[in-house]
């Protein structure tokens, strides 16, 4: 089992910049696939960006792609996602996830791990 803590939201006006990171708890953090989701009010959970155990391969949703980028230090057993240019419709409670599923995972139900949301709020 592993538990996530985010951490780095706040507000920021559009343009800026912001980096997100997820702590995680335990000794193996290197097996679990990770990914970064958000939730905006009255909307499901959509996918970010997701990295692969050893952080060689990294997937995003078109909406970020060219904006945010993420890495795993698994050395620090953290993941992290820097975001650039930013726009309000990337405000949203962020939340990191863990999964020790195989394969390339790109949506919520695949992850068995979540970490409490850190709000990201974007002015225009």
């Amino acid at each position: 089992q592993v538990q996530l803590v985010e951490s780095g939201g706040g507000l920021v006006q559009t343009g800026g910049s912001l980096r997100l990171s997820c702590a995680a708890s335990g000794r193996t953090f290197s097996s679990y696939f990770m990914g970064w989701f958000r939730q905006a009010p009255g909307k499901e959970r959509e996918f970010v960006a997701s990295i692969s155990r050893s952080g060689s391969h990294t997937y995003y949703a078109d909406s970020v792609k060219g904006r945010f980028t993420i890495s795993r230090d698994n050395a620090k057993n953290t993941v992290y996602l820097e975001m650039i240019s930013l726009k309000p419709e990337d405000t949203a409670v962020y939340y990191c996830g863990a999964s020790l599923r195989l394969g390339v995972l790109t949506t919520a139900p695949e992850y068995d791990y979540w970490g409490q949301g850190t709000q990201v709020t974007v002015s225009s």
